[in-house]
């Protein structure tokens, strides 16, 4: 389970199970960090698939409810609708914690610094917080000299730190071999039909932070007898339980809505806690239940 830390960043005015509205959020620390003592919060925004006049919307919800983080990406078409949810948001940029990520078309190592000037144009940032490799895309031979050019980035200054998703074992050894250089995170899809234990010892042995795409399984789980045994038992949503779930397992997660009540419900996870039977059963919903392509086959 990756270390916590405690920050100043409290979560919005939900009240479900015995959840207060000044709960801190926990952050994660990142052991493979350029800069020493480097943290992420464990609780962050995701904007996948939401389109980019709504992303302002959602986002500037988010960010009232009390969310710090914000996860977008270049192929999301989204990042400029962020941008404007940070302007106008009156946040000061080091309370704020922003994560996009390279597309396969930019993965040879000269196209990587101006994909990645590109985010930050339409972001409207001097420096991300974190950029991750979106896929491996094995076809395309371009994971390691893509990874270079992260690693050239960071040194720029023009991202604090460099991560990866969607890679699997095989990637990660063949990026550290070549360079050095660990990633921070590793951004998989990750849920209880999902759990990708193997990867996530991978993970452990490294120093690298497991953050969950589609944490809630695009809900294939929230009817599951065990997340909604504990949703009655703690009075929360079969959501919250699941979002809970991945806390205790030390996971960072990035649940998406663009709803305003369910935006600040996912966020109000911080005050209840999961018996160890209740983690348990969950555990056992298991069943390799990706929903999203493998990243052995898919090349963008």
């Amino acid at each position: 389970m990756s270390s916590l830390v405690e920050t100043p960043t409290t979560a919005g005015t939900g009240t479900a199970g015995t959840g207060t509205a000044a709960t801190a959020i926990p952050a994660v620390a990142l052991p493979n960090a350029a800069r020493p003592g480097a943290t992420m919060p464990q609780v962050g925004f995701g904007v996948f698939r939401v389109p980019d006049a709504e992303t302002t919307r959602a986002v500037g919800h988010a960010l009232e409810a009390g969310y710090r983080s914000v996860d977008t990406a270049a192929v999301y078409g989204n990042e400029a609708g962020v941008g404007r949810a940070l302007a106008e948001s009156g946040l000061a940029r080091a309370d704020l914690f922003v994560t996009s990520k390279l597309w396969t078309d930019s993965m040879a190592r000269g196209a990587v610094r101006p994909a990645l000037e590109r985010s930050l144009e339409l972001l409207g940032l001097d420096a991300l917080d974190l950029y991750l490799i979106h896929w491996p895309a094995p076809g395309r031979g371009q994971h390691v000299a893509a990874w270079e050019g992260l690693i050239e980035a960071r040194e720029a200054g023009l991202v604090r730190e460099i991560g990866v998703s969607n890679f699997q074992p095989a990637h990660l050894d063949a990026i550290i071999a070549a360079t050095g250089v660990r990633p921070v995170v590793n951004q998989v899809e990750l849920h209880p039909a999902l759990q990708q234990r193997e990867l996530r010892a991978h993970h452990a042995g490294l120093g690298i932070v497991t953050e969950a795409w589609s944490p809630l399984a695009q809900g294939a789980v929230l009817d599951a007898a065990p997340v909604t045994d504990a949703a009655g038992a703690h009075g929360v949503s079969a959501a919250q339980v699941v979002l809970r779930w991945h806390l205790q397992h030390g996971n960072v997660v990035i649940p998406k809505s663009v709803t305003p009540a369910r935006i600040a419900s996912n966020l109000d996870v911080l005050g209840f806690e999961l018996t160890a039977q209740q983690v348990a059963a969950i555990d056992a919903l298991d069943r390799d239940g990706r929903t999203g392509p493998h990243p052995d086959r898919f090349d963008g």
